[in-house]
């Protein structure tokens, strides 16, 4: 690193210009701009190069954080580029969509009285720069295995394990049933937040690896899984999860009522020009009311905005201090115009065949008295009616049911998620665990057969099927999904490797 001269007492944090909310609310390209060459040198400079690098560790990719910040701030963004792909197949896109207050940032030892360094932006700044300079990852010196792999899902999952099985001389055939790669990524994450473009490119330098795409290709409908089985030397699944969470109260079922996905991919698939606007969830003058305070909820939100809905809420059970989303979401959210309802509990949706209305009971946080925890109180005798015309439903979601690998020996949990040899904790950190061993409880044999095969990182009930990303941990980030699928590559190449 280079030596610091404690630059952060003279430089404050400056994040890249944004648009100003009044202007960025009338389109949806990308709300931040991007450094100079400059700037992002300055900004790179108020990394501490601490002994204990907190960042990288936060980071479920674990990034070389400090590393590619020296050498942004010598101007060697080539090497940077390099640098940072070493540990992220998208780092363009994490340098977008990534949670950095959670993660990166919000461990960054000069963020609380500082001012975090702007790790996120010059992570954006190194792969947009180093791709207009021309920079592309060496290719020359791999050396062809014969392997083949099929991959289920060109999401992030999925296109991350491509990427290491290719740096490894594998073949890395990538199907997909959009008609576009990114998974979420392109139809999911509005374009203010990730311009379209951005995962073109993207694709450009996949294929140029050497990555094969099979897009408009829906597994189990198209092609059957049992052709991919044979033909491949391993599978990975990678299909992400698509089923939205319920509300389960009275009047889901009204016309105006969507789910928060749904809502989404239809924008996505109108701003990408592949559905009229006969076929638009268009908001247009409408009192729109989200429910949930998630990510997902500011996407839906700030999507009502500049589809210039008359008035937008945001209805969340408890305080905004308990939101599970980004709060720099929250804030721009709020800069964009949406409005807060704090302690708001949804009972029921209200209306004869549209709806008209939300019917909420007021909540408290109070204290148990028996586990001294914080816990939710609904009062239901103080209730409160908002007007509606459109409700957006943004709790979540949850793996959908995959019926083609009913056959195939592949175990899941309560929840529909794909069992696999690695469990992820909630840090990103990986922790293995064999499969039949967690499950020994049903039989001192299966234990026993367990030792005597060698299990491989990510890998399913079925040697040759291999699984990782948000069908694996449930919805999850993208970064997550990232490292589980450079993760699940490498267990691939092991197994290939025996």
């Amino acid at each position: 690193m280079a030596q610091q001269n404690f630059e952060f007492l003279e430089l404050s944090r400056k994040a890249p210009k944004e648009r100003w909310a009044p202007e960025r609310v009338e389109d949806f390209n990308e709300i931040q701009g991007n450094y100079s060459a400059n700037e992002a040198k300055l900004q790179a400079s108020r990394c501490l190069d601490c002994g204990t690098p907190y960042c990288q560790f936060k980071c479920p990719v674990q990034n070389y954080i400090p590393q590619w910040l020296s050498l942004v701030e010598e101007g060697r963004i080539l090497e940077a580029a390099t640098l940072s792909h070493q540990t992220n197949s998208l780092p363009e896109i994490c340098g977008r969509v990534c949670p950095q207050d959670r993660l990166c940032e919000g461990s960054c030892t000069l963020d609380e009285d500082f001012g975090a360094v702007s790790i996120g932006a010059i992570e954006k700044y190194i792969t947009d720069t180093a791709l207009a300079m021309g920079w592309k990852p060496e290719i020359a010196d791999i050396a062809k295995t014969g392997k083949k792999v099929a991959i289920i899902g060109a999401g992030p999952a999925g296109l991350a394990c491509a990427d290491i099985l290719t740096q490894h001389g594998i073949t890395a055939v990538v199907y997909d049933k959009h008609p576009e790669i990114g998974g979420l990524l392109s139809f999911g994450i509005p374009s203010f937040k990730l311009e379209k473009d951005v995962v073109v490119k993207r694709r450009k330098i996949l294929e140029y690896m050497g990555v094969e795409f099979k897009l408009n290709t829906e597994v189990g409908k198209d092609i059957s899984f049992d052709v991919l089985y044979q033909q491949y030397d391993a599978v990975f699944i990678a299909v992400g999860c698509y089923k939205n969470m319920r509300a389960n109260i009275p009047g889901e079922h009204l016309k105006g009522v969507y789910q928060a996905l749904d809502y989404l991919i239809n924008n996505n698939h109108k701003q990408m020009g592949l559905i009229d606007k006969a076929a638009h969830h268009d908001f247009y003058f409408k009192r729109v009311l989200v429910l949930g305070g998630g990510d997902t909820a500011m996407d839906c939100a700030r999507t009502a905005v500049r589809q210039q809905a008359s008035s937008v809420y945001c209805a969340y059970r408890r305080n905004e201090a308990s939101m599970p989303g980004s709060k720099r979401e929250v804030y721009k959210a709020k800069e964009e115009g949406v409005k807060f309802l704090w302690h708001y509990q949804p009972l029921e949706i209200i209306g004869s065949e549209q709806v008209e209305a939300v019917r909420f009971a007021r909540t408290k946080i109070v204290v148990d008295a028996l586990t001294q925890r914080n816990i939710l109180e609904i009062d239901e005798r103080d209730e409160v009616i908002i007007p509606a015309d459109a409700v957006v439903i943004a709790f979540g979601f949850q793996p959908h049911e995959i019926n083609w690998l009913d056959r195939y020996n592949i175990q899941t949990d309560e929840y529909g998620r794909i069992q696999t040899n690695i469990a992820i904790n909630d840090h990103g950190e990986s922790k293995t665990k064999n499969v039949s061993e967690a499950n020994a409880v049903n039989g001192a044999t299966e234990a026993i057969e367990a030792k005597k095969q060698k299990r491989f990182a990510f890998q399913t009930h079925n040697d040759k099927i291999f699984a990782g990303g948000d069908i694996t941990r449930g919805s999850d980030l993208v970064v997550t999904a990232i490292f589980e699928g450079r993760s699940a590559a490498r267990g691939i190449i092991s197994y290939l490797s025996e």
